[in-house]
């Protein structure tokens, strides 16, 4: 099998966001490696289902031995595998903990860490995390000290990992949404959720997407934090 045609990682790639990253990148003619808990096997001969935890080194091995077995190389990856949990402070428990850190910062550190090693050695790469933009503009009444500290561990790592890598040809950038439009949000509270945003709508799948592919394709882009969140990031309002 040729190894020329590019190919992508997308973690948390079942649904929502995820599963329109992996349509996005097929479009663009990439070959994916798709991962989720319990993703299932396509009939597309480009898409590689690899089910599993990403919290897990075993499951980051497995993705990236498998993916380079199926298709010879990896050129991009999408950290989409997130969780987010609103609830005050000291009412968040160990298990919270626990799962926030695991799925937003040991599922982006073991798998970029192995796809990263892979990006190095052919001198070309980009990576892209999706965070929040709750890290830079909370909103009263909506508690989610979780998320900040986990999604903003991703913001200082992408700018910290887009210098290490400045000069190796590996550009390291990250989307920071605001609330999008997905099955997790009931009809019922799409009013609510849009006033949360200065141009009063939630954001749609789309415009993630879109974010996530005009990075991959901006070459003198690194270290961006691109907030897609209808101006939450632009201040109070």
């Amino acid at each position: 099998m040729s190894t020329q045609q590019k190919v992508v990682i997308i973690t948390g790639a079942s649904q929502g966001i995820g599963a329109a990253l992996v349509r996005g990148y097929r479009d663009r003619n990439y070959r994916v490696i798709a991962n989720a808990r319990s993703i299932r096997p396509s009939a597309d001969a480009d898409i590689l289902a690899v089910p599993g935890d990403v919290s897990l080194p075993e499951t980051a091995e497995r993705i990236v031995r498998e993916g380079l077995d199926r298709f010879g190389r990896i050129d991009s990856l999408v950290n989409n595998a997130g969780v987010f949990l609103s609830r005050p402070f000291t009412e968040f428990t160990q298990e919270d903990y626990a799962h926030n850190m695991g799925v937003n910062v040991a599922g982006f550190f073991h798998v970029t860490q192995r796809a990263a090693a892979e990006m190095l050695k052919q001198g070309s790469g980009h990576i892209v995390s999706i965070t929040t933009s709750l890290v830079d503009q909370p909103i009263a009444g909506m508690p989610a000290a979780l998320a900040s500290l986990t999604k903003g561990a991703l913001n200082a790592v992408t700018k910290s990992l887009a210098m290490e890598f400045a000069q190796s040809g590996v550009r390291v950038n990250a989307v920071s949404p605001g609330i999008i439009k997905t099955p997790m949000h009931p009809a019922e509270t799409h009013a609510a959720l849009a006033g949360l945003h200065p141009v009063n709508r939630m954001g749609e799948v789309r415009d993630i997407v879109d974010a996530v592919l005009y990075l991959e394709s901006a070459c003198f882009v690194t270290g961006e934090i691109l907030h897609v969140d209808g101006g939450q990031n632009a201040g109070r309002w």
